[in-house]
């Protein structure tokens, strides 16, 4: 775990949660201000196709956004900094109008089928599509041009993997067909065997 992580989310009610059921807490001692991202978690980052985001909302509630598109829409533009465009949705705003009064955002990144789940803590900032043409050009999948309303800029402060207890496998159905393709090739070979046998 990054020093950082440890020095966020391990406030002193957690280390007594720890003490009450375990006996013992965490010792954590002075850590850098910021966790630098390694080539594991870059490409780690710019291989998924989708993540959690979460915020907080002006009146203290967390919320938990889904997005998705391609894989490596979530870009790694600079030194522990990502970028994604944020294309039309429902229009409520949420995460958006969170941002505005609360500039923290925590993470999942996942990998189902490896059972592997990256956590990020930053400091996001969000960006009128409109008033950034260029950028939202560059981060915008081809097909989503036209839909793209704002820009997500991530500063990450830390980070964490996670171990893979009780993540279920979960298989995109481009890695099904994948899967299974020998399959049908196999079942075609052997009912073109069965054709010919049959015609004699």
């Amino acid at each position: 775990m990054a020093g950082q992580f440890l020095e966020n989310y391990f406030t002193a009610k957690v280390l007594a949660a720890q003490k009450r059921y375990y006996g013992a807490s965490q010792v954590i001692p002075p850590q850098p201000k910021q966790d630098l991202l390694t080539e594991d978690e870059i490409g780690f980052i710019t291989s998924r196709d989708s993540f959690y985001l979460g915020t907080v909302s002006s009146n203290g509630w967390p919320y938990i956004q889904h997005r998705g598109g391609s894989p490596g829409f979530l870009k790694v533009t600079g030194q522990n900094q990502l970028a994604f465009a944020d294309y039309k949705g429902n229009r409520q705003m949420l995460s958006t109008g969170n941002l505005a009064d609360n500039d923290r955002v925590a993470m999942f990144l996942m990998d189902y089928p490896s059972r592997t789940r990256l956590k990020i803590m930053g400091h996001a900032r969000v960006l009128d599509a409109r008033e950034h043409p260029e950028l939202a050009r560059q981060l915008a999948e081809p097909a989503a041009q036209k839909i793209t309303e704002r820009i997500f800029q991530i500063t990450v402060v830390s980070f964490d993997w996670n171990c893979p207890k009780y993540i279920t496998p979960r298989y995109t159905e481009a890695e099904v067909r994948e899967a299974i393709a020998p399959l049908q090739e196999r079942i075609a070979e052997l009912e073109a065997q069965l054709k010919l046998k049959k015609a004699v």
